[in-house]
């Protein structure tokens, strides 16, 4: 830097200026100091050294708990993560993913991420990547849970959610089926009775599994009579593989209540393919109400998942302000279900 003011013929202090705060120096010093640099060799400070000076390194992590093309092909993560970066562009700070792979060097690859606050997309209860994220004393958030260590959740009430869809979705039905995630980390492919139904590591499967079983039951159905198809991926053709299982299943369904849009999607192919009508034979309800959901004629819960997106980042940068912990949510009903009578 001193080598760039003296063939500059500026301070060493203008010289700073013009990396940091180029507003305090005027045009024509700003040109002659880049052309020094240019002459010199002298690429600017080092972005480390800068970083240890300021406290902070202008990144904001994203803990993915998926794999990292999870993120772009998935549209509901592509969604969140679009809310994360509208934030990151507007407050001047870079984004970086973090990918879990649910080996043991999951934790040590959070430990190590040079940012300057974390968001965790969803994962299970049971994750040591949590622990991992408490432990950097970064401002930190978790989408949709676990609540975990203090750490702040944003996301809807799934439950509730849930609850207000079933009702559609089993309307008139006697053999409904939940087309889920997956209840662990394990991401087993299964078949369950409501009844059977062990512990689910996955708040937002779990939640959103109470949910629907309170739609079912509130009417003084048994849990038993309701199902739980567990897709190990989220998924459309995982959805349509399973639905067209139990479609030729002897039990054959007369509502499928999906978790998210992509698995009602597959579902929606499958009940097609079998030359069943929507909703006469088969209703069938998503969840996020993505892009392709209005013109399948999907009912669906509607949320923004970019609003949650950005109320995570402003949480993890360290600017909470007025985000709220719940975001809003609506059912839509479409097409793909029977009305009442």
């Amino acid at each position: 830097m001193r080598d760039v003011a003296r063939t500059a013929g500026v301070s060493a202090m203008t010289v700073s200026y013009v990396y940091s705060q180029p507003g305090r120096v005027s045009d024509e010093a700003a040109a002659r100091v880049r052309a020094a640099a240019h002459e010199l060799g002298y690429p600017g400070p080092h972005p480390a050294a800068r970083s240890l000076r300021q406290g902070r390194v202008g990144t904001l992590g994203v803990v993915l708990g998926e794999r990292l093309g999870y993120a772009f092909d998935d549209p509901q993560a592509a969604r969140f993560l679009a809310g994360v970066a509208d934030v990151c562009a507007a407050e001047g700070v870079g984004l970086t993913l973090v990918p879990i792979t649910g080996a043991p060097s999951d934790v040590e690859r959070v430990a190590r991420a040079v940012v300057d606050g974390l968001v965790v997309w969803t994962t299970s209860d049971d994750d040591p990547v949590l622990d991992a994220v408490a432990d950097t004393g970064l401002p930190a958030v978790v989408h949709a849970g676990p609540h975990h260590r203090g750490l702040p959740v944003v996301g809807i009430d799934d439950r509730a959610a849930a609850e207000a869809v079933g009702r559609v979705a089993f309307t008139g039905a006697r053999r409904p089926v939940v087309l889920g995630f997956p209840l662990d980390r394990a991401r087993d492919r299964q078949l369950l009775d409501g009844d059977a139904v062990g512990p689910v590591r996955f708040p937002v499967t779990r939640h959103r599994w109470e949910g629907l079983r309170d739609a079912w039951t509130g009417a003084g159905r048994p849990a038993a009579e309701l199902r739980l198809a567990v897709c190990p991926v989220n998924d459309a053709d995982q959805g349509e593989a399973l639905t067209a299982e139990l479609l030729a299943g002897a039990d054959r369904p007369d509502a499928i209540a999906a978790m998210s849009d992509e698995l009602a999607l597959g579902a929606l192919r499958a009940v097609a393919d079998a030359g069943l009508a929507v909703p006469g034979a088969v209703a069938v309800t998503g969840w996020d109400d993505s892009d392709a959901a209005e013109p399948a004629g999907l009912t669906t819960v509607a949320q923004s998942l970019r609003a949650q997106g950005a109320a995570c980042a402003l949480v993890a940068l360290g600017r909470p302000g007025d985000v709220p912990g719940r975001d809003a949510w609506r059912v839509v009903e479409r097409t793909t279900t029977r009305r009442p009578g």
